[in-house]
């Protein structure tokens, strides 16, 4: 089968963007069920210059600030050795904390504030204050409250203190307590781990699933299981850290393909089959692609059809991260592989976490049988880390029954269908307004366009004056020129909140003028019915 991508570009010879549409197709039918449509629109000249002149002018102050420290003229909040130790190898590497020291440092204000209620649509804040330009803060003790919630992973809103989940929690608390004490391998089995671990595979369509306490750590510590020297990971670009962590420790070649290009992963793949590894040239013992479900920074969505037909066609094995999309994607609620309606068989490794649609903390691995009584006894995750708490275990279990309508209601599908309309509305709103917005149009994750460093503290602290709270993104988590405020949208967020919402982004988006975007779109009148929007289906 011949996979072809075709690009549609929409250019403005008058102007120095283009605005991407991408559909996928192949020669002998389909691979994609519905258009498969995402933006990334280019930096405009200007910005990118004006960007670029921002960081520079901030590096020469930053070396002139170091110099006046050196020499006391100005105080020194920086970690030092102690004198004493003046002649030791430095344990803190001075050069490499520039940035910290001089950039991140001057809009640190923006980022650790600690929320005194529920990260539900709304939340409630602590209001801090710096008398030394962020190096220190104090609380006031005032409360800011009803703070519309842009930020938090909580997709399908069951990041609650009331309701059926809240309370099935709490009673298990009474009855197993909180802490297990111990791993599963000893004393720290329960029959509640047991259940869940039979309700994810079932949620999935797989045979077998295995949970994990920590959602960083089940990647980073179940991929050196899987792959060991002599085999050869593809890895995207743009793939989370702790899959980076992950391939690096388990010693494997690591060769890294351009983000949700086929072409680029297709050519990797060939080099592969026909080159095998370095020197020997003996073939690789496995060949492992690893990609996620929705990339948590760009808003995309993983080509899973045309990465599935790739894997077949090289006999390669494929590794499938669905941290973001578990829950928030398909009209099910069951991720990137109900999305494009494939069989979950077809991903030899499934990862996820709860930490996110579910409201709970951990990581899960499924897939065969065998695979996952593997992981089981080699899996340095599943042999030495404590057992998951039992409250929490309560928590994902109720609110995976809850989508897969077991509790005899329809709020779980009502929240899926709901996230799905709010994120379609939300985007095109951002789009007509004029700023740049990154990713698949059915993404939750919605990146806005930020560009110049000193905007990145600037619309943080503006949306919360205006009692917004979001999630502003700079170099080094990003391209040095694409810095970037990350809307994560909710089910839990009323028509109200979005409204109320978009008006203050457009406000602050005037003031700072971040309307970027020359690929306009019109307004619509209403609030649109998107007829792809996801209909009801039994489950």
């Amino acid at each position: 089968q011949h996979i072809v991508i075709t690009d549609s570009w929409c250019f403005h010879p008058c102007s120095d963007f283009h605005f991407a549409q991408i559909h996928a197709a192949s020669y002998h039918g389909s691979l994609y069920s519905r258009p498969f449509i995402e933006s990334f629109e280019e930096t405009p000249m200007l910005v990118a210059v004006l960007t670029y002149m921002g960081y520079g002018i901030l590096t020469i102050f930053g070396y002139l600030r170091d110099f006046l420290r050196h020499w006391k003229i100005e105080r020194c909040h920086i970690a030092r050795e102690k004198e004493e130790q003046k002649d030791f190898v430095p344990l803190y590497q001075d050069f490499e904390n520039f940035y910290t020291r001089n950039l991140y440092m001057r809009i640190r204000d923006n980022w650790n504030r600690p929320i005194c209620s529920v990260p539900g649509a709304k939340m409630d804040l602590m209001e801090r204050a710096s008398h030394d330009y962020n190096w220190t803060f104090e609380y006031t003790g005032r409360v800011v409250q009803d703070v519309i919630n842009l930020g938090s992973y909580n997709y399908l809103g069951f990041a609650e203190n009331t309701g059926p989940c809240a309370d099935s929690a709490a009673e298990v608390t009474m009855k197993y307590g909180v802490g297990i004490a111990s791993t599963r391998q000893e004393i720290g089995n329960l029959d509640r781990h047991e259940e869940m671990e039979k309700l994810v595979a079932k949620f999935l369509g797989v045979e077998s699933a295995m949970a994990f306490g920590m959602g960083f750590a089940t990647n980073s510590m179940n991929i050196p299981a899987l792959a060991g020297k002599g085999c050869l990971i593809l890895s995207d670009e743009l793939n989370h850290a702790s899959l980076v962590l992950g391939a690096r420790l388990s010693g494997s070649t690591i060769r890294v393909f351009k983000h949700n290009n086929m072409q680029s992963l297709e050519k990797l793949l060939k080099e592969a089959i026909v080159h095998g590894q370095p020197r020997t040239h003996r073939p690789w013992k496995k060949i492992l692609i690893v990609v996620e479900g929705i990339y948590s920074m760009e808003g995309s969505i993983v080509r899973l059809p045309e990465v599935i037909a790739l894997k077949k066609r090289y006999r390669a094995y494929l590794y499938l991260d669905e941290a973001h999309s578990i829950g928030a994607l398909g009209p099910r609620g069951r991720g990137v592989v109900d999305y494009f309606g494939l069989d979950p068989c077809d991903v030899d490794v499934m990862m996820g976490t709860f930490t996110k649609s579910f409201g709970a903390a951990g990581g899960y691995i499924a897939g065969k049988r065998e695979l996952i009584e593997y992981l089981r006894s080699h899996s340095h995750s599943a042999v030495y880390a404590t057992s998951m708490s039992p409250p929490v275990v309560e928590q994902i279990i109720t609110s995976m029954k809850c989508i897969m309508g077991e509790d005899g209601t329809t709020i779980g599908c009502d929240r899926v269908r709901q996230l799905a309309e709010n994120t379609v509305y939300f985007r095109k709103r951002l789009r007509e307004m004029g700023f740049i917005i990154y990713g698949n149009n059915d993404s939750p994750v919605v990146p806005m366009m930020l560009y110049m460093p000193a905007k990145i503290g600037a619309f943080g602290r503006e949306m919360l004056k205006r009692n917004i709270g979001v999630v502003v993104v700079g170099f080094p988590a990003t391209p040095i020129i694409e810095s970037r405020a990350r809307f994560c949208i909710s089910a839990a967020h009323t028509n109200d909140m979005l409204d109320r919402a978009l008006s203050v982004i457009s406000e602050v988006g005037d003031l700072l003028q971040l309307k970027y975007s020359r690929h306009r779109i019109q307004p619509s009148l209403a609030r649109p019915v998107d007829d792809n929007v996801y209909e009801d289906i039994d489950d």
